[in-house]
């Protein structure tokens, strides 16, 4: 099922001592599953930033495993994974996953640096980076793909260091912006009223892992593995148990408002 079929479910979250427990009241459409994939970024030879000594493919695998997990135990979603190792995938091939089951929904997580103290979470979706810093976010994750063989063909001169290379980005995404935006706003939330970590807030930028993808998607920036509070939070277990379920709720949340959205594309 892809965000093109009219989607007649709800979801209903029951609180059971100190855990969300969700099911769904009715089936999706045509009873297929709602498709979720789920990105970690980076691995393999690429650990992406080490701020601090901590490895971000490492904690980025980690955190969407566990989103995973808590996905998978809900009826009607089916999640697939970009990796589920610390093995290395092509920037390429990420949204080529989404892409060819029909997926109805993209999420990739990473973690974030800075040469200063900065800190807080940011959930991109893609569309023209706004200022230089959203920019220099950008540039660093897509330069990754200079890491990869045949790069100059599979990414047809596509150069992460100019900002007209990535003026054209956002078109393929136009269709799915509304929606990812409200789903980069429910992570947000959670990230502030469940974790209790500072957000930077909901921004628009350049990435490629996103600009292919033909459903909503968002790249969340989980904190700064270089700021001295965060990076340690971020490399302990009880701080990715805590991003995750905050990323797992939010997903939850979105897929159960789904009804809504339709409805409303549907009458404008």
């Amino acid at each position: 099922m892809s965000l093109k079929t009219v989607i007649s479910s709800t979801l209903v979250p029951m609180l059971i001592g100190c855990s969300f427990v969700w099911s769904f009241n009715g089936a999706f459409a045509q009873n297929e599953k709602f498709k979720v994939v789920l990105d970690a970024g980076h691995g393999g030879a690429d650990p992406g930033n080490v701020g601090n000594g901590f490895k971000e493919a490492v904690i980025s695998l980690s955190v969407a495993l566990e989103v995973g997990k808590i996905l998978e135990k809900v009826k009607g979603i089916e999640v697939v994974y970009t990796r589920k190792t610390n093995v290395a995938v092509n920037l390429y091939d990420r949204p080529k996953v989404a892409n060819s089951i029909d997926a109805d929904l993209f999420v990739s997580i990473h973690c974030n640096s800075h040469h200063t103290q900065a800190s807080g979470t940011e959930t991109f979706v893609i569309g023209p980076a706004s200022n230089e810093r959203n920019f220099e976010v950008a540039k660093r994750e897509n330069e990754v793909i200079f890491m990869e063989e045949n790069y100059e063909k599979n990414y047809e001169g596509f150069d992460p260091n100019s900002p007209e290379s990535l003026i054209g980005l956002s078109l393929m995404q136009e269709d799915f912006i509304d929606l990812s935006i409200h789903l980069a706003e429910l992570i947000e939330s959670n990230f502030v009223n469940q974790a209790k970590r500072k957000s930077r807030g909901v921004k628009q930028s350049n990435f490629w892992v996103l600009h292919n993808t033909y459903m909503p998607s968002v790249l969340v920036e989980m904190g700064f593995l270089t700021n001295d509070e965060e990076g340690p939070f971020l490399n302990s277990p009880s701080g990715q148990s805590q991003m995750a379920v905050s990323i797992a709720d939010a997903i939850l949340k979105f897929i159960g408002e789904l009804d809504y959205f339709v409805e409303n594309d549907q009458a404008s």
